[in-house]
């Protein structure tokens, strides 16, 4: 795992998975890890993550995934309810109340969408929703 830390800060990327290999991701928000539970959940399933910024939707997403391990550089305190009960080998450098928007003005729009669920599976949904309004 130090590894992948190493590799987040250094490469200054937004997200490190080790599982079959190396792979790392410098997209916004969830995208790049909604995009791999969706189109390579294979790179998931057990395997070790360090992720810059992790909130209650990217928190639903590793679980889904299937990931066994994760560092995050920030993790929401409404993340880290999610993860206590799933099984995944955490390590975090800081916890905040919440993930801040990107103008930092408030919530991050996840963050917020994912607020109520009590499971993963309850925000896969809303995150669905958030990621088909990004591309159209």
């Amino acid at each position: 795992m130090d590894e992948l830390v190493r590799i987040l800060q250094d490469g200054n990327h937004s997200l490190v998975v080790a599982g079959d290999g190396i792979r790392t991701f410098d997209g916004q928000c969830i995208s790049d890890l909604y995009g791999l539970l969706t189109e390579h959940p294979d790179w998931l399933r057990d395997a070790s993550v360090a992720d810059k910024v992790v909130g209650k939707g990217a928190a639903a997403l590793l679980i889904l995934g299937g990931v066994r391990e994760l560092f995050a550089g920030v993790i929401s305190t409404s993340a880290l309810g999610l993860l206590e009960d799933s099984g995944i080998s955490l390590r975090f450098a800081e916890k905040v109340p919440y993930i801040i928007n990107r103008k930092g003005d408030g919530l991050c729009p996840v963050e917020a969408l994912c607020k109520d669920c009590k499971t993963a599976a309850e925000c896969l949904p809303f995150i669905q929703g958030f990621i088909n309004k990004l591309r159209i």
